[in-house]
């Protein structure tokens, strides 16, 4: 059985989450501050997923998924009513595997969650075996992309982004970790670099550029590698 532990000092949230979450087959524990969720880490409790809010009494959301990163891999989801894009890339910087946004539906923290736990149950693809994803072809120890059986050409930006897209498929890359990918650590804010060079590779790789199929956009978050 999974088990998630939730994280948020709105109570009411909480028993409300718990029902909907055993209803569904998982064991569910819950903390209401960012200590006892770091408790519930540290005790070697069996925790599958941790679907955590920001806004907690006593420590910052992100200063939690810090600690819970040095200790642990499991999915970290945010669940959270801040909307501003730079608290939603510092919570991805810092490791968080997914961000929904207060008010949210229940049926779409339900797929998120069920994503992430599935990504993190797989055992890890031979990175010496192509990545299949549609008409694409990706090797990612030769530098190859072949589309429907042809190659094509990347420049040396346009793979960097792709390369660490495709590392991370199905999670959420912030956009901060693609400049700093393509152009070094230098921090960077221009994020029409981003856009611009999205376009080009959905150009050369999406069938339908204007509506990708593979490199998505998440809005005001980053992007997203769909096999």
């Amino acid at each position: 059985m999974t088990t998630v532990l939730v994280v948020d000092d709105d109570t009411q949230l909480l028993r409300a989450l718990r029902i909907h979450l055993t209803a569904r087959g998982y064991q569910v524990r819950t903390a209401a501050d960012g200590r006892s969720a770091l408790r519930a880490a540290a005790q070697g409790e069996d925790i599958d997923a941790v679907v955590l809010d920001l806004g907690l009494p006593d420590l910052d959301g992100a200063d939690v998924i810090t600690e819970l990163r040095a200790s642990t891999n499991v999915p970290i989801i945010v669940l959270s009513a801040r909307t501003d894009s730079g608290d939603k890339v510092r919570a991805l910087d810092r490791g968080a595997d997914d961000y929904v946004t207060k008010p949210f539906g229940l049926d779409e923290l339900m797929a998120r969650l069920r994503a992430a736990v599935r990504r993190a149950s797989t055992v890890p693809e031979n990175e010496h075996e192509p990545i299949e994803a549609g008409e694409l072809t990706i090797d990612l120890p030769a530098k190859i992309v072949r589309r429907s059986g042809r190659d094509v050409h990347l420049t040396p930006t346009e793979w960097g982004i792709l390369e660490l897209l495709v590392r991370n498929r199905g999670k959420l890359v912030s956009r901060q970790q693609l400049l700093q990918q393509a152009w070094g650590p230098a921090e960077r804010k221009e994020t029409s670099y981003l856009r611009v060079y999205l376009a080009q590779l959905r150009r050369k790789l999406e069938p339908d550029p204007a509506h990708p199929q593979h490199l998505l956009t998440e809005a005001g978050m980053g992007y997203r590698f769909r096999v």
